[in-house]
């Protein structure tokens, strides 16, 4: 039976989503379960459920925003560096990966509370939904430019292919991540570095269609 956890208070002028959010995690990670009711997990930190609905629709998409609330802190903490500004995209998405698993390493207890609690494994994908839109977003801006494709047709059908690929790899990462039990998951590190190398070298030889065939074999394998 889960220890009662000390309610803690909101005050006006701290009602952020990002700390609803955080205040979300710790009960998750407190309670070793996700609240009952909005009622009850307003009640317990101090706030309105009409307070709770001014910034989301329900716990279910307050759970999703964790993940895109990640993303968000890795854009920033990015967006920080001068030096990315004018680096390619091969290099900013590396740096993206290693900072967004670095935030990921931060809240692994939450992660794999997440990810790796729930036996129904869509539902776990279900969890990354708005991350996902977020997450190829940013692909979309920070590719612009890397496909030299004349036609206009082919080019769109690339770049669509280019972003689902690289969502497909992300997924692949973050099992590799969620397993890995090395000292400071350097091996995650290594992983990110050699998968992302090599995809960008396939990408250059290879028909984007076959990388993703490929990746979606590996997504198959590696969530049995």
């Amino acid at each position: 039976m889960a220890t009662k956890t000390k309610e803690v208070k909101v005050t006006p002028s701290e009602m952020t989503s990002d700390k609803i959010t955080e205040m979300f995690m710790h009960y998750c990670l407190d309670n070793s379960k996700r609240p009952e009711s909005v009622y009850l997990f307003s009640k317990h930190i101090g706030i309105s459920e009409k307070d709770f609905y001014n910034h989301f629709a329900s716990l279910d998409s307050l759970e999703k925003s964790v993940f895109v609330s990640f993303h968000k802190l890795a854009t920033r903490l990015i967006l920080q560096s001068d030096e990315m500004a004018l680096a390619g995209f091969k290099e900013n998405l590396l740096t993206y990966y290693y900072t967004f698993f670095e935030i990921l390493t931060a809240n692994r207890s939450y992660v794999v509370f997440a990810l790796k609690s729930d036996k129904n494994r869509l539902n776990s994908v279900l969890k990354l939904k708005e991350f996902r839109s977020h997450f190829k977003q940013y692909i979309s801006e920070e590719s612009q430019g890397y496909l030299k494709v004349k036609s206009e047709r082919i080019r769109k059908v690339q770049q669509d292919a280019l972003e689902e690929g690289a969502w497909i790899q992300f997924l692949i990462t973050l099992k590799f991540w969620l397993d890995d039990e090395s000292l400071g998951f350097e091996k995650t590190d290594l992983f990110i570095e050699k998968s992302i190398r090599a995809t960008f070298d396939l990408i250059d030889t290879t028909p984007l269609e076959s990388v993703i065939d490929f990746g979606k074999f590996l997504i198959k394998e590696k969530l049995k």
